[in-house]
């Protein structure tokens, strides 16, 4: 009788149950409770899953879609078949461990497929695109293939396993539009597998599911139909369809000023005839290429699974060093980067909480990241670099740079502080960035350059545990959970905001994020593109998902056979945002003429024009210098004064650790 009261209240709050379809097959149908740690996650709910059937979970994130798929593929739900009488196939991103191996080795070595003859791995490989024989894509390393070739191979995995029910997590992450239209036919195909796929992906739900499952006060409610359908039964669940920041709002800092660049519309980073090859590899990923960024730019990068999308943003962004051309950028010019696989950053500090991460990485006034890239790694030859003398003409002969001490505004350019190795601080010179240039000493000056655009942007940032917690909240990150709970813990969508706040700390003048939307759900999707059209920094981004990148990317650099081109139109298409649809507050500040380019406005939408390599609006071409004022002359006070504040300084950086 207990039973039947508390199952009856269930019915009165949650709905009846559907009754099945008797020409239906059921091939799941149990009772359980799923808790994450102390966390409840779901409590005496049910799941039902009919043969052939294609289920979408959706939920905001935390909620406990990844952990349901886990438990069920690790046999750990309560009820649910074993793997003996129901095979269950988990399709996640996961090839990170044996890079080296060849593709056809890798999936040969799966204890899972030992059954499957090295023909018959082959033949499957080739019908998801990777091409047998030699100089096929079968024989290249796991370690070189892009996100989107990773997530076929996962798929290639489950298809050799003859599942009869599919876990995909994520399953379009990394996939470009014609990959995806293939997932969706080979799912809509395959009516004797089950499928149970978590995404945020509206156009993918809505043409693959045949049911929905959606998180409702820890319980599992079952809709019949697709997204489409589920939204008509349920309208707050309109913002699948929307880019909203009504339920999950982001607060970007202000990225602040950069010395010397008065214009929105000038070039801060510029790459020029740039190639770059992967080691081993055939042919070069990126040929020549040249492009801008300005602090206004909007701009896509576009093109397929391998195309040299990422490469692109690493040259831009110093992860790798192109092998010929050069990349320049403003000597004071913060970045946030955001990798393609964003939690590479934080897999190394699974143990830390969020708010310990960040103290981690900003501890001594740099970005600790930004220390660990290629283009800041010191080599044999930079250190041999450092041991000569050099002559600067000033009549004292050769002596060897010791460290970098300050920096000033000289003509168009800097002059920096040298101190001299066994030399007094009296003795330090002036010499301009061309001298040291010239002289080989770029990593120096890269270092020093960093520092002190680290130092402005962390000018007033205090690393304590309450600031930082405030500066999660506004990237959407719950501060009890940034402040108590473990990386590890975290699911994939909540990674992705401490990476975001990580990236964020520093105040960067350009946001540079490789497949943003990957994981977050809905929610923080629209709260993510509504920050992004607020911001008054740069932004360039890769992203396969059309809506995101369609409303907030005027301009587009399209990446095939290695080159680039670029194409791009007038503004950020404020239709696309729910705050800016007829009768909203957003939408009387900015009205927009039938050409499609917005009249007044904040700024930061106005500030969405092409970048300067397509508009070419104040940049001649040459090299990346910045007015100064002219210097006035020191009095003999004044000189005094800086030579006792130098001295002080000197003392201070022997005390350091760097000293």
């Amino acid at each position: 009788a207990l039973q039947k009261y508390f199952l009856d209240e269930d019915h009165r709050k949650f709905g009846q149950p559907i009754k099945p379809d008797s020409k239906e097959i059921e091939i799941v149908n149990t009772d359980f409770s799923l808790a994450y740690g102390g966390m409840l996650l779901l409590s005496h709910t049910n799941i039902t899953l009919h043969k052939g059937h294609r289920y979408g979970l959706c939920g905001r994130n935390g909620a406990g879609k990844s952990t349901l798929m886990r438990s069920i593929a690790e046999g750990k739900l309560e009820g649910f078949l074993s793997k003996e009488e129901l095979k269950t196939c988990f399709v996640e991103h996961n090839q990170g461990e044996d890079a080296d191996l060849s593709i056809l080795e890798f999936v040969s070595k799966d204890p899972e497929l030992e059954s499957s003859s090295k023909e018959r791995i082959s033949e499957v490989l080739n019908e998801v695109g990777f091409i047998a024989g030699p100089g096929g894509r079968q024989e290249e390393k796991v370690g070189s293939l892009s996100g989107g070739w990773k997530m076929k191979l996962a798929l290639a995995r489950a298809m050799l396993m003859g599942a009869d029910v599919l876990l995909l997590d994520e399953p379009t992450n990394h996939l470009d539009v014609g990959n995806v239209k293939w997932l969706e036919e080979y799912l809509k195909s395959h009516t004797e597998i089950t499928s149970l796929i978590v995404s945020h992906d509206s156009a993918f739900l809505d043409n693959v599911c045949t049911d929905i499952y959606h998180y409702e006060h820890k319980k599992l409610v079952c809709y019949p139909g697709n997204l489409a359908a589920f939204v008509r039964v349920k309208p707050e669940a309109k913002t699948y369809y929307t880019l909203s920041a009504a339920q999950v709002q982001f607060k970007f800092p202000n990225p602040g000023i950069l010395t010397g660049v008065k214009s929105n519309t000038r070039a801060i980073i510029r790459m020029t005839n740039c190639s770059y090859t992967y080691p081993g590899a055939s042919k070069p990923s990126l040929q020549d290429v040249t492009c801008a960024l300005t602090l206004s730019s909007r701009t896509a990068i576009i093109g397929a699974n391998g195309a040299g999308k990422s490469t692109l943003i690493k040259l831009l962004t110093g992860e790798t060093i192109p092998q010929t051309g050069k990349v320049e950028k403003h000597p004071n010019l913060r970045i946030g980067y955001i990798k393609q696989h964003a939690l590479e950053h934080v897999e190394m500090h699974m143990e830390k909480t969020p708010n310990q991460y960040l103290q981690w990485r900003y501890a001594n006034g740099d970005d600790r990241e930004v220390l660990m890239k290629q283009t800041r790694v010191l080599t044999e030859e930079d250190r041999a670099q450092m041991d000569k003398a050099i002559d600067i003409g000033d009549g004292k002969g050769p002596r060897k740079i010791e460290n970098l001490m300050g920096r000033q505004k000289w003509k168009k350019s800097f002059q920096y502080e040298v101190k001299w190795l066994h030399h007094l601080p009296k003795h330090n010179s002036q010499v301009s960035r061309e001298t040291l240039l010239n002289h080989g000493f770029q990593k120096l000056i890269q270092e020093f350059d960093d520092h002190e655009a680290s130092r402005e942007g962390l000018g007033y940032r205090i690393l304590e545990p309450k600031v930082i917690a405030q500066h999660f909240a506004d990237i959407g990150l719950d501060p009890e959970i940034a402040n108590h709970n473990e990386i590890s813990g975290l699911s994939g969508g909540q990674k992705v905001k401490v990476v975001l706040a990580g990236a964020m700390w520093n105040n960067p003048h350009l946001l540079v994020m490789d497949e943003p939307t990957n994981y977050l759900d809905r929610d923080s999707l629209g709260g993510l593109a509504v920050a992004v059209r607020d911001y008054k920094g740069g932004v360039v981004m890769i992203s396969h998902n059309e809506e995101f990148v369609g409303a907030l990317c005027p301009e587009q650099w399209h990446v095939a056979d290695g080159r680039v081109t670029h194409k791009g139109h007038l503004a950020v298409l404020m239709d696309r945002f729910e705050d800016s649809r007829p009768g909203s507050s957003m939408s009387s500040a900015i009205s927009t003429p039938k050409g499609g380019t917005p009249r007044g406005g904040s700024s930061a939408v106005s500030s969405a024009a092409p970048s300067a390599n397509v508009s070419g609006a104040e940049d001649n071409g040459g090299d990346m210098k910045f007015k100064a004022k002219k210097k006035k002359k020191l009095t003999r006070a004044q000189l005094k004064e800086r030579e006792v504040r130098r001295r002080l300084r000197h003392i201070e950086w022997l005390n350091s650790p760097k000293g």
